[in-house]
């Protein structure tokens, strides 16, 4: 398969700002001002092309988000700073790297946050920085980076922080100049994100170069196409950064709706175009990121007016994950704790949280992230403390898995993220709460399950832990689902529409028929030898079609019992547990 470095034809690239961030001469420095206003830039680009990301994804599965992982990463670290007037480089630095932390989502944003934690370390106590300096800090953010990952992989983000920042620092003992420096940055960028091929199979063979080292090229090609004044109408970045002119600390309202209701919903059903049903939705606020496909369209929006999204939403099918927040009150909550001088480490974002029972019921909290209604209902059937939104479709931020630990009366947490690219989000909590915090790796909602069974009360929360995660082990895990490009992965050939079946987060089985795909994940799981198994109906699938589909399934494996729960979960047909 040929490969599209990068997948962006030139002709479909958006416009970037029209005003240079600050002046591009030998020996001259960005503000604090001057690095916020540039970093908001980069904000927008990267957010023009989320789907483009969205699209580098090595399964063909409809839930590829490492766009709209980074992109709700960086528009949480520059809106932590749009109170901010007037400060040093180092502090807006340092407040970046905050909001990034706490609006980490999924693997890539996790990584990116620790990308600006490094750079503000790099260039911590300067009032103003050179080029020089924006390249030094460029090598404390990678180090930062490498370190931050257990068993760090060449041919991904980490190869391209690398790299770029290598050809930042060459460029910079050249010429102390900032467009100088930022145009090599960019372009060494590039060539690494081109290269990202040769150093992992997984991306050769699906014909992608990694989307997290695409998303940081874009950051730093938002960078230099800012400072060299490529067009993009001012008003846009001011309003990501809330550097309007009329905007006073402790009264600022965003105009066009930017600081209205943060409005997040998902709608299933079909017969629309999503071409259309997207421009529309987008028309009724800022700050969109719309994905999804003809049966289901996940919403992110600022706007003014939820009701009228809603009721538009309501006439394409159903609703669900229902979220409104009135960014407003955020920002004020947020203006408060800066002048009262807090230190930042206080979540004040909006998740959505399932409530937890007023008083504590055991030692020891456990909190699940689990998406769709059946889903929920069996983590709080069995025992959890409390439920986070979030899964395969939706990954939870750092803030939103905060709050939550907050938010129960226990000091003990156990955390089941059930989705390996949650994981790296719920880690970071343990170093920003007063409470202990264990987290059991689960990669699939039935290793959550498993573990939440094997939890002892009893027991210590190093013990459970432990005990949860051996668990987990043990389970394995059938998804059916369809591919949403044509690939080939792990030697299977896969066209845009299959019916796809992953065992354990490995593609394995392909087809056009959905019971013969399932039934051949579990012949896969020896399901022949289990004695539990399973089914959690999803997607747009009837009812009716998934009883038939168990029945099947029973009278195949007399030898296990056999169980239907309607999971509620988008896009995924069948979730399979086996054990």
């Amino acid at each position: 398969m040929t490969i599209d470095q990068h997948n962006i034809p030139e002709s479909a690239r958006p416009t970037m700002p029209s005003r240079p961030a600050s002046p591009t001469g030998p020996g001259e420095t960005w503000s604090g001002d001057d690095l916020k206003l540039a970093l908001a830039a980069a904000s927008v680009w990267l957010g023009r092309n989320i789907e483009v990301l969205n699209a580098l994804n090595v399964f063909p599965v409809p839930d590829g988000d490492t766009g709209t992982n980074m992109a709700l990463t960086m528009q949480a670290a520059v809106k932590q700073v749009a109170a901010l007037r007037g400060r040093p480089a180092s502090e807006v630095a340092s407040g970046v790297s905050h909001g990034a932390l706490m609006g980490a989502r999924g693997n890539s944003g996790v990584i990116l946050s620790q990308i600006f934690r490094g750079f503000a370390e790099g260039i911590a106590g300067k009032e103003s920085i050179s080029a020089r300096d924006f390249a030094a800090g460029l090598a404390v953010a990678t180090v930062t980076a490498y370190r931050a990952v257990l068993k760090p992989v060449e041919g991904t983000i980490l190869t391209v922080i690398r790299e770029l920042s290598e050809g930042a620092q060459a460029a910079a003992q050249d010429r102390d100049e900032f467009g100088f420096v930022l145009a090599e940055t960019a372009k060494a960028a590039k060539e690494s994100v081109a290269r990202t091929p040769t150093l992992l199979d997984k991306l050769r063979e699906a014909g992608v170069v990694d989307a997290g080292g695409q998303g940081l090229y874009m950051i730093m090609d938002a960078l230099s196409r800012f400072v060299a004044g490529e067009d993009l109408s001012e008003s846009e970045v001011a309003e990501a950064t809330g550097s309007k002119a009329d905007m006073d600390l402790g009264h600022a309202y965003f105009e066009h709706g930017e600081y209205g209701y943060c409005t997040n919903f998902m709608v299933s059903g079909t017969g629309w175009d999503f071409d259309q049903v997207r421009e529309k939705i987008a028309a009724m606020g800022d700050s969109a990121v719309i994905v999804g496909d003809d049966r289901l369209v996940k919403v992110h929006i600022h706007t003014e007016m939820p009701g009228s999204v809603l009721d538009y939403a309501c006439g394409l099918g159903s609703l669900s994950q229902i979220s409104i927040a009135n960014m407003q009150d955020q920002h004020d909550e947020f203006i408060e704790m800066h002048l009262d001088g807090a230190d930042g480490t206080k979540p004040n974002g909006a998740g959505s949280v399932d409530e937890p029972p007023p008083v504590a019921q055991g030692r020891i909290a456990v909190l699940a992230v689990a998406s769709g209604a059946g889903l929920v209902k069996t983590f709080r059937s069995m025992g959890a403390t409390a439920i986070i939104e979030g899964g395969q479709t939706m990954k939870p931020s750092t803030e939103d898995l905060l709050k939550a630990i907050e938010k129960v009366p226990q000091d003990e947490v156990i955390l089941l993220p059930n989705n390996g690219n949650i994981i790296p989000s719920a880690r970071q909590t343990q170093s920003l709460t007063t409470k202990q915090v264990a987290v059991v790796p689960t990669d699939t909602m039935p290793q959550g399950m498993a573990a939440l069974i094997a939890l002892n009360y009893e027991a210590s929360l190093e013990e459970n832990a432990r005990t949860m995660e051996a668990a987990a082990s043990r389970v394995q895990t059938g998804e059916v689902t369809r591919a949403v490009r044509d690939a080939s992965v792990q030697g299977i050939a896969v066209k845009s529409g299959d019916i796809i079946g992953l065992l354990n987060n490995s593609l394995v089985a392909t087809g056009s028929d959905r019971d013969e795909v399932a039934l051949d994940l579990l012949q896969r799981m020896e399901a022949a030898d289990l004695e539990f198994i399973t089914i959690y109906s999803g997607g747009d699938l009837d009812a009716e079609v998934a009883e038939a589909f168990r029945d099947r399934v029973q009278e195949h494996y007399t030898n296990a019992e056999v169980e239907l729960v309607d999971g509620g979960q988008p896009f995924y047909d069948y979730i399979i547990s086996a054990e």
